[in-house]
């Protein structure tokens, strides 16, 4: 058997299932903090497999769909004004406050799909003669590889518009939504191969919040949960490691070092969600240089992040479910997405759409 058949035993998550049956006193409402996790878990039904007493929320995990609207626009104002727009393939459907990347690529605007960043640096060189700005968005997980190549000194004409977030004060923000009741957090693996088991602290020490961090097989979501209930049933809160393979409690060193050289933590808006305190990255001075938005001088109208009868918002921080958003398979589709969190194949609404999951969670 394969490791990842390992993760995938029906046997042992029937053994998992049976031990958190056990466990499950009381109602306990549990958030992950991943796109990856919300696949895991529709993709192979664990909320159908667990007691009813038990409910595992989404949180706003998936990098796109947190991208607020005045970034989208930032990168249309400057590929409708003769920068070459680069960046990764499910972004250039996420709306903005009036259009997307993709209705402006089809206005005229020169907007370039790659796999990394390495990818925008190879066409820069392959094309002196042309502005290109690399469109940077993701978690803690994707920022060590942009770092990396503005430390390696990229060409003149490639700059860099910076959108990348960091997870725990998206976690922070809601244990401060009154009515949301979180009892645990399924913190994500990826992530936290970069920073460790550190940042995750401020949960049980300041909240007595349980926090386990997770894979991303089955097995590795329902062995997170088991110990959530298991920290519960003992009175204790702690930070615990469920995905030991691959995390280590300091996380990667290394990779944490060079982010902090070329970027500094500031305040930063997330889609639908408003300004979160120090969750956003900013270059530091010395790298400024590379910064698209000061290099053009980039100016923008006031932003809109959501279409009028959109609930991204509610569903990013697991307010409500997909099925409960008006525009939800009517309007709103895989194939004509209005909201963000039905764009890209992390997002909570294009999971349940492309698993045909029509069922409400109660």
């Amino acid at each position: 058997m394969t490791e990842k058949l390992k993760f995938r035993d029906p046997k042992i998550a029937k053994k998992i299932i049976a031990r958190t049956k056990s466990l499950a006193s009381g109602y306990h409402k549990f958030c992950h903090v991943c796109g990856t996790h919300e696949w895991t878990i529709t993709h192979y039904g664990l909320r159908t497999l667990l007691p009813e007493n038990i409910d595992v929320i989404a949180g706003p995990g998936c990098p796109v769909c947190i991208l607020p609207a005045a970034e989208i626009d930032e990168a249309i104002w400057l590929a409708l004004n003769g920068v070459t727009i680069v960046t990764f393939g499910d972004v250039i459907r996420v709306p903005g406050s009036e259009s997307s990347l993709q209705e402006a690529k089809a206005s005229g605007g020169d907007i370039r799909i790659v796999y990394s960043e390495r990818d925008a640096v190879k066409i820069a060189r392959r094309e002196p003669s042309k502005d290109f700005v690399f469109l940077a968005i993701g978690f803690e997980t994707t920022v060590p590889t942009t770092a990396v190549e503005i430390l390696n000194k990229p060409p003149k004409n490639l700059t860099f518009l910076v959108s990348h977030r960091l997870i725990p004060p998206a976690m922070e923000l809601l244990l401060g939504i009154g009515d949301l009741n979180i009892d645990g957090f399924i913190a994500p693996g990826h992530v936290s191969t970069i920073i460790g088991m550190q940042p995750y602290e401020i949960f049980p020490k300041a909240y007595y919040m349980p926090t386990v961090i997770a894979g991303f097989e089955p097995l590795d979501v329902l062995f997170a949960i088991y110990m959530l209930l298991k920290q519960i049933k003992n009175g204790e809160a702690k930070v615990e490691n469920e995905y030991t393979r691959s995390v280590t409690r300091l996380g990667n060193i290394r990779a944490q070092k060079i982010v902090e050289k070329v970027f500094k933590v500031v305040d930063g808006h997330w889609r639908g969600l408003g300004r979160l305190p120090l969750s956003a990255l900013a270059f530091r001075e010395a790298f400024e240089k590379y910064d698209a938005r000061r290099k053009y001088n980039v100016k923008i109208k006031s932003s809109r992040d959501l279409l009028p009868g959109c609930q991204c918002h509610l569903i990013m921080i697991g307010k409500i479910v997909p099925t409960e958003c008006p525009l939800y398979m009517k309007i709103c589709t895989p194939q004509a997405p209005k909201g963000a969190c039905m764009v890209s194949n992390e997002g909570t609404c294009r999971i349940w759409a492309k698993h045909n999951f029509v069922v409400k969670i109660t």
